[in-house]
């Protein structure tokens, strides 16, 4: 009888996994790559705002049509993503699109307690509906993204007037995000002229370590640039040493054997100052629509998982032809810890 239970639990979250797959395909075109991690929550997932679209378009004011439309649009999709009545479909509220005969329609579609959201467009006449993202060709297509991006406050390295600024938001527990930063080292080396800033999105639903690491990064940054980037580099070369039960003993080896000052860093580490600062980058990324780690942004595009081969691309075309091809010596900041105080190794 207890394995007749358990079957019947596991056979229940695949198919509320397969659920989620689904909706995260057929509403938003593509579920987040294999090399990115994501926080399963039971809330809503934030849509993601077409790139093309107002972040704040206008609501319409329903009457009888829209009432109209809204009804007939769940029960097309409905029949069009066989969602049956165990599903639960909330449709709206209905938003003026960049296209003038076209709504913007929020979905949210909730099974078995597990929700996600998207959106889809429909006419004004009831007769079309379509997925996918809407641009206004007349405007960047990046620049409400890059508008929302603070770029002072959160450690950097880089040119200050750089061309290209790459924003990363990153969880110091998530191996995929140990492999951007292999990766960033290198495209430090092959375009020095761009600009790093660090942001952390610590996913501490799945990473219970994440946050009390970016904290201690963030308490180097209280004592100093090199601070950070050495003790950033010190938490990805060690991750897979680094448990919830010896994370604080670590960050603080790393500090004392990377010169920073030991009674300095333990009073950060236990002052709201650091995590309140780790607290508005969530917040930020949640703005830009962020849901998985690592997520960067080259001038406000965004590469979900960080790929390289991606990054390089996106890097060359902000750049420029001229310019990317251009040798660039002695950038400050290129290189990432200073003499004699490279990242530790510690000892199991």
């Amino acid at each position: 009888m207890r394995n007749a239970a358990l079957l019947n639990r596991d056979m229940r979250l695949v198919r509320s996994l397969a659920v989620r797959l689904s909706v995260a395909t057929l509403i938003f075109g593509a579920a987040a790559p294999a090399f990115a991690q994501s926080a399963a929550t039971k809330a809503p997932a934030a849509a993601p705002a077409a790139s093309g679209s107002a972040a704040a378009a206008p609501v319409v004011t329903i009457g009888a049509n829209e009432a109209e439309l809204l009804k007939s649009a769940e029960a097309f999709v409905r029949k069009l993503f066989a969602w049956g009545a165990d599903f639960q479909v909330k449709l709206g509220p209905l938003a003026q699109s960049s296209a003038p005969d076209f709504y913007r329609v929020p979905i949210v579609v909730t099974f078995n307690g597990q929700a996600d959201a998207g959106e889809v467009f429909i006419s004004k006449d009831g007769k079309t509906m379509f997925r996918g993202e809407m641009f206004d060709m007349g405007v960047d297509p990046f620049a409400g993204t890059r508008a929302k991006l603070k770029l002072e406050g959160d450690p950097a390295k880089g040119p200050a007037d750089a061309r290209v600024t790459i924003v990363e938001f990153s969880d110091y527990q998530c191996p995929h995000c140990r492999q951007l930063y292999t990766i960033t080292r290198a495209l430090e080396q092959e375009f020095p002229q761009v600009r790093v800033v660090h942001k952390d999105f610590p996913l501490a639903g799945i990473h219970p370590w994440a946050t009390t690491a970016a904290v201690g990064a963030r308490c180097g940054f209280a004592q100093s640039a090199d601070g950070f980037w050495n003790m950033h580099d010190a938490i990805f070369e060690n991750q897979d040493l680094i448990s919830s039960e010896n994370v604080y003993e670590k960050l603080v080896d790393f500090a004392v054997r990377l010169g920073l000052d030991k009674d300095a860093f333990k009073l950060c580490m236990a002052s709201p100052e650091a995590k309140q600062a780790i607290v508005q980058d969530v917040e930020e990324g949640k703005a830009v629509q962020i849901s998985s780690t690592p997520t960067v942004f080259v001038n406000g595009r965004p590469v979900i998982g960080g790929d390289q081969a991606t990054l390089e691309q996106y890097i060359r075309y902000e750049l420029g032809p001229a310019e990317a091809k251009k040798p660039v010596a002695g950038v400050a900041g290129a290189a990432r810890a200073t003499p004699g105080t490279a990242a530790p190794k510690s000892q199991k």
